[in-house]
């Protein structure tokens, strides 16, 4: 009986502490795609800013970074909002007379 009741603790604080690293990887993840994307716009604007580089070698640059943060923002999926109040279309209307 207390095998048993233990067993069943040690598989539930297992399976609680691998969803919490599952979420954190997934997390992790998102995070560093989103820092990925951030240096190559940094990297486009510091291209861009630069007087003395010959447009003809800022061009290639240019297109492969944001053809790069084209294919990271189609990993990274929709965004999903979490709103704090109710849409304004949930209301009922309000007529002025």
């Amino acid at each position: 009986m207390w095998r048993a009741v233990l067993l069943c603790a040690v598989l539930s604080f297992a399976g609680i502490a691998s969803s919490a690293v599952a979420w954190e990887d997934e997390n992790g993840d998102r995070q560093a795609t989103r820092h990925a994307i951030y240096e190559l716009e940094n990297l486009i604007a510091f291209v861009k800013a630069d007087p003395q580089t010959d447009d003809g070698y800022k061009a290639p640059i240019i297109t492969r970074a944001r053809a790069e943060i084209r294919r990271l923002q189609a990993t990274l999926g929709r965004a999903q909002w979490r709103w704090t109040t109710p849409c304004c279309y949930s209301r009922r209307p309000l007529y002025i007379r």
